[in-house]
């Protein structure tokens, strides 16, 4: 097998320590050295570079490329899979190697970049997001009409439950279509036009059966959670990680860190929601005021869980903002009081650890799998990282440079 050496160049290893000048050698798909000194048949020059494992993105819609409502409209249902090659390819372009798809993607989608058809990062799929009746993903609209973001298919059913025994069901219909993990509303969001963020969906009883059934094959729960109500019942159900964050209080942060649940914070979503509207997307005036009006309240709600050392992996909801453009969550992350190395270590390993992949992906250790990005210069300098991503590899293949 042939020996790859990325040398010259200083190395992040994914652990948070500094960076530090080595060498890595990889080989048939994985890792296999990292130090000074190494030899390999291939080399990769990688002089004034920072050599890193794979970046991780723990909450994306590769199925959906734009928020402006009336292209949604008009845009054909299988016209969105096309798409999802763009979006697929955008996305390891920028260095994200493996992705969890907090819904939207199916099975399918996910063979056909395990398969080599599309190039793409490795994913993790939730398929369709659970909600309640009137909820985050229920896209009935005044008029009586449907704006549907996840139009159910064979491979995509219906999110939309309300009981313990819809819920039981739902789960194992999302399971069945090849769920790595289930997604839940545990609150109202943003671009959804008739509910609040603040206000909690799903009771208590009914988490609790979506968290067990899910267990039950080995997947665990993440949580759309927006308001400190629907935090509060999600972290108590066990669910794994709370996605955005956004009205954190002290007893919510408290109660992630007695349960040790993943903050995913998503900071950019709200700004590429305003940054659409402002550039003419047509977005739900309610929505755009939603937006406006979180941005402040996520950033201070993000600061007080970092300081509180509540656990973070690096997510986006890429769809709301442009696909490719993930990396521009690190300097939002590092605003909030984490630093370079902290971010880092929240965009590698520790995003591996919640996706349960701590073994494979997001260090640069030999074992695991070869999954490389080189960026030019200081990869600690977060501002403008996406332009300075000079290759990257999956597998030990070279996808990118």
């Amino acid at each position: 097998m042939t020996r790859t050496l990325f040398t010259g160049g200083r190395v992040v290893d994914g652990t948070g320590a500094p960076a530090a000048a080595a060498d890595v050698v990889i080989e048939d798909g994985r890792v296999v050295e990292v130090g000074p000194g190494l030899d390999g048949d291939v080399e990769v020059d990688c002089a004034g570079a920072t050599v890193l494992p794979g970046f991780v993105d723990c909450h994306v819609h590769v199925m959906v490329t734009s928020v402006d409502s009336l292209r949604m409209a008009y845009t054909p249902f299988g016209y969105s899979f096309y798409e999802a090659a763009q979006n697929l390819r955008a996305t390891i372009g920028a260095g994200i190697t493996t992705v969890r798809d907090a819904g939207g993607a199916d099975l399918g989608v996910k063979k056909a970049v395990d398969d080599g058809l599309v190039a793409g990062p490795r994913m993790q799929i939730s398929v369709a997001p659970l909600s309640i009746t009137g909820g985050h993903g229920d896209d009935w609209l005044p008029s009586g009409t449907h704006l549907e973001f996840f139009v159910p298919h064979p491979g995509r059913p219906s999110g939309l439950c309300d009981g313990p025994d819809e819920v039981r069901r739902t789960v194992r219909q999302m399971l069945r279509a090849g769920a790595d993990v289930i997604k839940v509303h545990t609150t109202g969001g943003v671009l959804s036009p008739t509910d609040d963020p603040r206000h909690a969906h799903f009771s208590p009883a009914e988490l609790d059966v979506m968290v067990a059934e899910a267990a039950a094959q080995g997947a665990s729960v993440m949580a759309h959670a927006q308001g400190a109500p629907g935090i509060k019942n999600a972290v108590r159900a066990g669910i794994r990680s709370i996605e955005h964050g956004i009205y954190l209080d002290d007893e919510a942060i408290e109660l992630m860190l007695e349960h040790g649940t993943w903050l995913v914070p998503t900071l950019s979503a709200p700004l590429a929601v305003i940054r659409a509207a402002d550039a003419g997307a047509s977005i739900p005036p309610s929505s755009v005021a939603k937006a406006r009006g979180v941005v402040q309240t996520h950033r201070e709600s993000f600061a007080r869980a970092v300081e509180a050392g509540v656990k973070v992996a690096m997510g986006t909801d890429a769809a709301v903002s442009p696909h490719g453009t993930n990396l521009e969550e690190l300097p939002l992350m590092a605003a909030g009081g984490m630093t370079p190395d902290q971010v880092l270590a929240a965009t590698t390993s520790s995003a591996a650890a919640l996706l349960g992949m701590q073994d494979e992906i997001g260090r640069l250790a030999p074992g695991m799998r070869a999954d490389v990005v080189v960026v030019e210069g200081d990869a600690r300098e977060l501002e403008g990282l996406r332009e300075r991503v000079r290759e990257v590899w999956k597998d030990g293949v070279r996808v990118v440079g």
